[in-house]
């Protein structure tokens, strides 16, 4: 999405990382996605390394606002979603419903299960919050923090498993980001074996 925001062309390939391939083991001793790969050979993993990458090298579209405390506050939402919505809700959504049965470990923990969900309706209440009180999520500007939070929840509106009659604001905000061109490609994206809800690819939902 970031890389569609600024207008880079770009190639995507799948990595089952869980396969630690030794080809991407050289690109990234973590075994994690996301890696970027430059034309000139560069090398640049995670997310956040990514996004902040392409803020330095690219900056003719900024993500990253020049006023300090805008930018110290996008840096915190995005550790918040990268770090504390995956670990209290993707975690416990996305890994039992779709990664679990994939790698053939089990029926989803409901216990689990039900954490997510009381989790996610805690975030969505704070995401509402965010929108109501700021343009964006971080401030004035539209950041990665959007970006961060969009992807995340993205991937939990395929599943069908957000309930956006828990807060207005954060639907309108998500409607918005969902209606830039950015985003056309994710919601363009399908999983084999997956059909997402009739919303998900609706900008009016």
């Amino acid at each position: 999405m970031v890389l569609a925001e600024k207008r880079l062309p770009f190639e995507l390939r799948v990595e089952k990382v869980w396969e630690r391939q030794p080809d991407y083991l050289e690109l990234n001793p973590a075994s994690t996605v996301p890696t970027l790969v430059e034309d000139n050979g560069l090398v640049i993993p995670d997310s956040r390394v990514i996004c902040e990458y392409l803020e330095e090298a690219y900056p003719d579209t900024g993500l990253l606002s020049r006023a300090m405390p805008e930018r110290v506050e996008t840096r915190r939402l995005v550790s918040w979603f990268d770090e504390k919505f995956f670990q209290e809700v993707a975690r416990n959504l996305l890994w039992e419903k779709t990664m679990k049965q994939a790698l053939k470990l089990g029926a989803p923990d409901a216990n689990a299960l039900r954490a997510g969900y009381a989790n996610l309706k805690q975030h969505l209440l704070y995401i509402g919050w965010l929108a109501e009180n700021r343009r964006w999520l971080a401030g004035a500007n539209l950041s990665i923090a959007d970006f961060a939070a969009a992807a995340h929840l993205s991937s939990l509106d395929f599943l069908g498993d957000v309930d956006w009659s828990v807060s207005a604001p954060a639907k309108e905000w998500y409607a918005r980001i969902k209606s830039r061109p950015a985003f056309r490609a994710v919601l363009a994206d399908r999983v084999n074996g997956m059909t997402p809800p009739p919303h998900y690819a609706d900008l009016d939902f």
